[in-house]
C-alpha cells in the first residue's frame, strides 16, 4: 500500500483488476484482521456522488471478485459475516502494518544502533505515493495524508538518532532534499542546522537559520521557535555542548589498497563509471553498482582501483575495500560475514559492541553507511550470494565489485550497472610499455615492441610482466625478449615473472576451480578448434554433445570470463587463455581423444561445407566427401542465402580447419575443403584466400590415389594465379592440367582446362591465344555432349571474338549461349554470357541494348551474391550510360564498382575507376556556365 496497491506471491504479482476492487482491497488492508461493514466500504471506496444504482449488491459482486483474485495468495482470504466482511492475514504481510509495527519497535528500543536499523527498514518499505492508482475518496485522501504524515515523524526520529550517533556528515545530503521539500518544518531545520555546524558549515547553518526566519514571517507571520531560537544561539556562539557527539562521531575509513602506479588507457571504461556515477537516483532509489567482469589478468581490479583513487573527492565519508578471494586456489573464499566484520572495524565500531548474530551485523553495518557518501570495493567476487549481504541499503554509496564471472543476479536483483572488460588496444599497450621502460628505449626497438605486444594479446597481466622483465635488465635488447615470446609452445614460460601466484597460468587456473568437470573438459577442447571463434553448431560436435548440453556449457565458460561472445552464438577465447587451455587439453586427454574431437569438429565443417556449395551452385560437379567419423553431421542449412551466410560467417575458421587437416596429414580433408570454398571465393573476390587454399590442395593432391585430385588442384591453382597475375606460373600449373588431362586421358578435364587457359591468355592481353583455347574448349564440350558445358564454351568462344573485334561472330555464339543457359536454368551462366552481350552491344553502338543486357547482367549476380562479377558489369555499364549523355547514372554505377573493387582488393581497377569519374566531373564542370 506504501506506493501503488500491488499483491505478490514471491515476488510474482497477483492481478486484482481495475481501481474499484483495488480501493476495496485497500479498505480491508488498512482494518485487516476486523470486520468492515457495507456502509463503511461505500463510504469509503465510493464517492458520495457516484453510488452504484445497486449500492449493497455492488459491494456484494465486487467483494467476489477481490475474493477470486485473493485465492492465489496462501494464508489470505475474505471472509463474510453478519456486519460485513473481515480479511483474513498476518498483518506483517501488510506493509502498513509492517511498517507501523518496525516504527513502534524502533522508538522502544533503547539502543541506537538497533534503532536506525529498524527506522531504516520500515523507511525502505515506501515505493512511492501510499495508495496510489485507488479512487480519491475522502477516506483515501485521509488515510494518504496520515501515512505521510507517520513518514515524515519516522524520518525525523531516525535523524535525532543518528545525530546522536554523530553521523552528521552522512545525513547533510538527505536533509538538504527534505528541507526543500518542507521549508517551514522547524524540527527538520533544526536538524538540518546542527548537521551543518557540526561538520564544520558554521556560516551556512546561521545562513540557512536567517532564510528560515524571514520565511516563517512571511509565509506565517510567526517568529522562530524558542527551541530553535537557542539553538541558533548556540551555533553562533559555538557552544560547547554542540560538540558532544562530534567524539563520538564514525572515523573516515580508508581501507583503498594503494592505486597502481602506471596506470594508462581504459578511457572508455572510466568514462563508463563516471557516467553511471552521474545517474545515481534520489535518495530512496536503488543502490548503484558496477559490476567489473573479466577473465584472470584483464585488469578489473587495477581498473576499480584507480578510477576510485581518481575521484576520491566525491566520496568524502570513506572507502571500504575487501579481497573476498573467489578464486583464490589457495584457501575458500572470504565469507561475507567475515567481510562485514571487517567493514565494522573500519567504520570505527567498539568490537564489544558487535552483535553476535551475523545478521544483526549486516544491519549494523548498513545503518552505519546509510546516508553517507562513500565508495565499497568488493574485489574478486565468486558470486552474487557471496556479494548480496556487503550491499549498502543507501543510495549515497557506491558498490564496485570485480569478478571473473559475469554476475547476472546483481542484474536482475540489485539493478547492477555490467562493465566486461576486453584487453587494451595496441595503443594503450605502446603506452604502458612506454610509461615503464621510457621513451627512448621503446623508440629504438619500435618493431620488437610491436612483436613483444602482438605477443601479450592485450592482456594486462602479460604486458606488466613483459614491461617488469625488461626492466629488470635495462641493458638487454627487447628483440631477445620478443624472440623467447615468438614462440607459442613456450610463451607462457616466457612470462612467468618468478612468483608462482603472480603468471599467467596460475592466475587462469584459478578460474577452473569453480568450474562444473565438464565445463573443465570442455574449456580444453575448445582449444583444439580451428579459427579464431566457434559457434554453438560446431561446438557441439567438437564435444560430443547435444546442442542444449554444448550452449549451457559455452555459457558457463563465458560466466567464468574464460570464453568472450562477442557475436550472438560465437565464442572465441582471449590468445593467452587458448595456449594455457591448449596445455590443459595436453595433459588432460590423450592424443587419441584430442585427434578425435578434432576429426569431428573438421569433418562437421567440410559436410556442412560440401551443402553449403551445392546450394551456391547445383550444376557443379560434386565430390565425393571422405567417410566421416562416426557421430559427424552437419548443419542444415535451407537457401542459397543461408549458405552464403553460413559461409561469411565460418570462412576464417574454414581457411583454419584446412591448415589443421594439412598439419595433421589429412589430405583428402584439405583437398576438399579448397574444392568446397571455391565458389564462394570466386563470387566474394577472396582471391588470395583462393590461392593458399588451392596451394594445399595441390600439396595434398599428390598424396591422394588416382590423377583426379591433382588434375582439379592445377587448374584451380592456375585460375587463381591467372586472376592475381601472376601469369608464368599460372600458365605452368594450367599446362601442367592440361598435360595430366590428356596423359589420363580425360575429355572433360581437358575441356575444362582449356577453358581455363582461355580466361588467363585474355588477363595476358593475348586474346588471339585465348580465342584458340576457347575453340578447343568448344569442340571438346560438343564432342561430350555436355549442353551446360557447352554454353559456357559458346559464351568464351563469344567473348573472346568480340574483344577481337568480330562482333558477329561474337553475338551469334553468345546468343546461342543464352539459348542453351536458360534452357537448363543456368543463372549463373545467363548472367555471364547477359554481360558479354552488353559489351558486344556497346561496342556496335547499341547502347540502350547494351544497358538492358548490363542491368539484367547484374541482377543475376546480385541474386547469386557475386560481387565479383558485379564489380566488373557495374564497371563496363558506366560507358553506355555516358554514350547515351546520362552521366549521372554512369556516376552512380562507377561509385559502386569502385566500391566493390576496394572490397576486393582489386586497387588498380578501383583507382582506374575513380580516374574515369574524375574526368567525368571536369568534364561536368567545364560545361557549367
Amino acid at each position: 500500500m506504501l506506493g501503488e496497491i500491488e499483491v505478490a506471491v514471491d515476488g510474482t504479482p497477483v492481478p486484482i483488476g481495475f481501481a474499484q476492487l483495488r480501493g476495496l482491497l485497500a479498505v480491508l488492508l488498512v482494518e485487516a484482521g476486523h470486520v468492515v461493514s457495507v456502509d463503511q466500504l461505500l463510504d469509503r471506496a465510493w464517492h458520495p456522488h457516484r453510488l452504484p444504482r445497486r449500492p449493497r449488491s455492488a459491494v456484494h459482486q465486487r467483494i467476489a471478485l477481490v475474493r477470486k483474485a485473493l485465492a492465489a495468495v496462501p494464508g489470505v482470504a475474505i471472509t463474510t459475516h453478519p456486519a460485513g466482511y473481515r480479511l483474513v492475514v498476518d498483518p506483517l504481510l501488510v506493509d502498513v502494518h509492517r511498517f507501523r509495527a518496525l516504527v513502534e519497535q524502533a522508538r522502544a528500543d533503547g539502543r541506537d544502533g538497533h534503532a536506525v536499523a529498524s527506522f531504516t527498514r520500515a523507511l525502505k518499505m515506501w515505493r512511492g505515493d501510499p495508495l496510489a492508482g485507488v479512487a480519491d475518496t475522502d477516506w483515501a485522501g485521509s488515510v494518504r495524508t496520515t501515512l505521510l504524515q507517520q513518514r515524515h515523524a519516522a524520518e525525523l526520529d531516525l535523524t535525532d538518532v543518528r545525530l546522536r550517533l554523530g553521523q552528521h556528515a552522512g545525513l547533510l545530503a538527505d536533509l538538504s532534499h527534505r528541507v526543500a521539500r518542507h521549508p517551514l518544518d522547524e524540527r527538520l531545520a533544526g536538524q538540518y542546522l546542527l548537521a551543518l555546524y557540526r561538520s564544520g558549515r558554521q556560516a551556512e547553518a546561521l545562513a540557512r537559520y536567517e532564510q528560515l526566519r524571514r520565511d516563517l514571517a512571511d509565509e506565517l507571520g510567526v517568529h522562530p521557535s524558542p527551541p530553535l531560537r537557542q539553538l541558533y544561539q548556540s551555533i553562533l556562539h559555538s557552544a560547547p555542548e554542540l560538540a558532544g557527539p562530534v567524539a563520538r562521531s564514525e572515523p573516515v575509513p580508508r581501507q583503498l589498497p594503494a592505486p597502481p602506479r602506471l596506470f594508462t588507457g581504459r578511457a572508455a571504461e572510466l568514462a563508463r563509471l563516471d557516467a553511471v556515477l552521474t545517474e545515481q537516483p534520489d535518495p530512496g532509489g536503488t543502490v548503484m553498482i558496477s559490476a567489473i567482469g573479466g577473465t584472470g589478468g584483464i585488469g578489473k581490479t587495477w581498473l576499480a582501483l584507480h578510477w576510485t583513487h581518481t575521484r576520491l573527492d566525491r566520496f568524502p565519508d570513506g572507502q571500504l575495500h575487501v579481497d573476498l578471494r573467489g578464486f583464490d586456489p589457495a584457501g575458500q573464499p572470504v565469507s561475507p560475514d567475515t567481510a562485514v566484520r571487517g567493514f565494522l572495524d573500519g567504520l570505527g565500531v567498539d568490537p564489544a559492541a558487535v552483535p553476535v548474530d551475523p545478521d544483526a551485523q549486516v544491519r549494523l553495518y548498513r545503518s552505519l553507511v546509510a546516508g553517507r557518501r562513500m565508495v565499497i570495493v568488493l574485489d574478486n567476487a565468486r558470486d552474487t550470494d557471496q556479494v548480496s549481504p556487503l550491499l549498502p541499503g543507501s543510495p549515497s554509496c557506491t558498490v564496485l565489485v570485480t569478478s571473473r564471472r559475469h554476475l547476472g543476479g546483481l542484474v536482475t536483483a540489485h539493478g547492477a550497472h555490467c562493465l566486461d572488460l576486453d584487453v587494451v588496444p595496441d595503443r594503450d599497450a605502446r603506452d604502458l610499455l612506454t610509461r615503464h621502460l621510457g621513451p627512448d628505449r621503446v623508440a629504438a626497438e619500435p618493431e620488437a615492441v610491436d612483436e613483444l605486444v602482438a605477443c601479450c594479446a592485450g592482456l594486462p597481466l602479460a604486458l606488466g610482466i613483459v614491461a617488469a622483465r625488461a626492466t629488470r635488465h635495462p641493458g638487454f635488447p627487447l628483440a631477445v625478449l620478443a624472440a623467447e615470446l615468438r614462440d607459442r609452445s613456450g610463451r607462457l614460460d616466457a612470462l612467468d615473472p618468478g612468483d608462482p601466484r603472480a603468471t599467467p597460468r596460475a592466475v587462469l587456473s584459478w578460474s577452473l576451480h569453480a568450474l562444473s568437470d565438464a565445463a573443465v573438459v570442455a574449456f580444453g577442447l575448445l582449444s583444439l578448434a580451428p579459427g579464431p571463434d566457434i559457434g554453438v553448431p560446431a561446438a557441439a560436435r567438437l564435444l560430443a554433445r547435444p546442442s542444449g548440453a554444448t550452449r549451457a556449457l559455452l555459457n558457463e565458460l563465458e560466466n567464468a570470463c574464460l570464453l568472450q561472445q562477442p557475436t550472438p552464438g560465437r565464442y572465441r577465447m582471449h590468445d593467452l587463455v587458448r595456449l594455457y587451455a591448449t596445455e590443459h587439453a595436453t595433459r588432460r586427454h590423450s592424443l587419441a581423444k584430442r585427434e578425435t574431437a578434432l576429426r569431428l569438429v573438421l569433418d562437421f565443417y567440410v559436410r556442412t561445407a560440401h551443402e553449403a556449395d551445392r546450394l551456391l551452385d547445383p550444376r557443379r560437379a560434386a565430390v565425393r566427401l571422405e567417410e566421416p567419423a562416426p557421430g559427424a553431421d552437419h548443419a542444415e542449412l535451407p537457401d542459397m542465402a543461408a549458405a552464403m551466410a553460413w559461409f561469411e560467417a565460418e570462412h576464417v575458421t574454414l581457411l583454419s580447419a584446412q591448415q589443421a587437416a594439412l598439419d595433421h596429414g589429412w589430405h583428402a580433408r584439405v583437398w576438399q575443403l579448397a574444392w568446397e570454398l571455391t565458389t564462394f571465393h570466386a563470387r566474394r573476390g577472396h582471391r588470395q584466400d583462393d590461392l593458399a587454399t588451392w596451394r594445399a590442395a595441390v600439396d595434398a593432391a599428390g598424396h591422394l590415389p588416382g590423377l583426379a585430385a591433382g588434375i582439379r588442384a592445377h587448374r584451380y591453382l592456375g585460375r587463381a594465379l591467372a586472376e592475381l597475375d601472376r601469369h608464368e606460373a599460372a600458365s605452368r600449373h594450367l599446362q601442367e592440367a592440361l598435360a595430366l588431362a590428356e596423359r589420363h586421358p580425360d575429355p572433360a578435364e581437358q575441356a575444362l582446362a582449356h577453358h581455363q587457359l582461355a580466361r588467363a591468355w585474355e588477363r595476358r592481353e593475348d586474346n588471339a591465344r585465348a580465342l584458340e583455347h576457347a575453340t578447343r574448349a568448344l569442340e571438346l564440350c560438343r564432342a561430350l555432349g555436355r549442353p551446360e558445358w557447352e554454353a559456357n564454351a559458346l559464351n568464351g568462344v563469344g567473348w573472346h571474338a568480340s574483344r577481337l573485334g568480330d562482333h558477329d561472330t561474337a553475338r551469334a555464339h553468345c546468343q546461342a549461349a543464352l539459348t542453351l543457359h536458360r534452357r537448363h536454368g543456368n543463372s549463373g551462366g545467363e548472367a555471364d554470357t547477359l554481360d558479354s552481350l552488353g559489351y558486344i552491344d556497346h561496342h556496335t553502338g547499341h547502347h540502350d541494348r547494351a544497358v538492358d543486357h548490363y542491368r539484367q547482367a547484374l541482377t543475376l549476380f546480385r541474386r547469386l551474391g557475386n560481387t565479383y562479377e558485379s564489380a566488373a558489369t557495374l564497371d563496363r555499364l558506366g560507358h553506355p550510360y555516358v554514350a547515351l549523355g546520362r552521366p549521372d547514372q554512369a556516376r552512380v554505377v562507377w561509385r559502386e564498382a569502385a566500391e566493390l573493387y576496394g572490397a576486393h582488393g582489386r586497387d588498380a581497377d578501383a583507382d582506374r575507376v575513380r580516374q574515369r569519374l574524375d574526368t567525368l566531373d571536369e568534364h561536368a564542370g567545364q560545361r557549367s556556365p
